[in-house]
């Protein structure tokens, strides 16, 4: 089996260092935060949801909305900046999204949201750091 090999790499203990312990469960290990537990589910300003791993945008502000879910979910990522993969875990079939540049996963996305794309992009909230405008 062939393994991506992404622009941003680190070995597991470098990314230990980097990432909070709640960072590396959920980016590195495919955890997820407890529902409603993350201040970004409430972030309105103007800005841009930035990947808490490498910094590459991810979201912007104005595609983010509130699903009700406990999670920031978004209808659209910053084009190239996200890819997925078949997540066959807890019994179900579930597409994960993760960081283009560095493999991290960020969350899920169902087919659930509102116009145009009809996608709910439901993203760990500490998988991503806000950058205000």
């Amino acid at each position: 089996m062939q393994t991506k090999q992404y622009a941003v790499t680190h070995t597991d203990e470098e990314w230990r260092k980097i990432l909070t312990p709640e960072q590396y469960h959920i980016m590195r290990e495919h955890g997820t935060e407890r529902p409603g537990s993350c201040a970004l589910l409430h972030e309105k300003r103007p800005g841009s949801f930035v990947c808490a791993a490498c910094g590459q945008p991810l979201f912007t502000s104005t595609k983010k909305f509130e699903s009700g879910t406990g999670w920031p979910s978004f209808n659209d990522p910053v084009p190239g900046s996200v890819e997925t993969t078949e997540d066959r875990s807890f019994g179900m079939l579930r597409t994960e999204v993760h960081c283009s540049r560095c493999g991290s996963h960020l969350g899920h996305i169902f087919p659930d949201g509102p116009p145009p794309t009809g996608l709910r992009y439901c993203i760990n909230g500490v998988a991503t750091i806000f950058q205000p405008d």
